[in-house]
């Protein structure tokens, strides 16, 4: 099943003036989404540059909603404050593979 999370940051200006302890964090959350890319589980993730306020965006492809909060648990932005939520994609069309470029 696919989801498509959302990470919402603790401010709208977060991407900009993230303290060094925020800076850390984040770091640690893009190391375990990488985890998760490399494992077939995340089908993309990063930062959303919305001109009303930055978020996070990852779609990943797991066996259900349980599997979807486990993920989100385990965040380490969650897990430092930071709020995920995680909304089905039941229609989703996944391509199988990358274009080669």
């Amino acid at each position: 099943m696919i989801f498509a999370f959302n990470l919402l940051p603790p401010r709208p200006a977060f991407v900009d003036d993230m303290t060094e302890d925020e800076r850390a964090m984040m770091d640690r959350h893009v190391e375990y989404w990488r985890g998760l890319l490399a494992d077939g589980v995340a089908v993309v993730f990063g930062p959303v540059l919305n001109p009303d306020g930055a978020y996070g965006l990852a779609v990943v492809e797991v066996s259900g909603q349980e599997q979807a909060e486990r993920l989100i648990a385990g965040d380490p932005a969650v897990r430092g404050g930071l709020t995920c939520k995680a909304y089905p994609m039941p229609g989703a069309f996944v391509r199988p593979t990358a274009p080669v470029r």
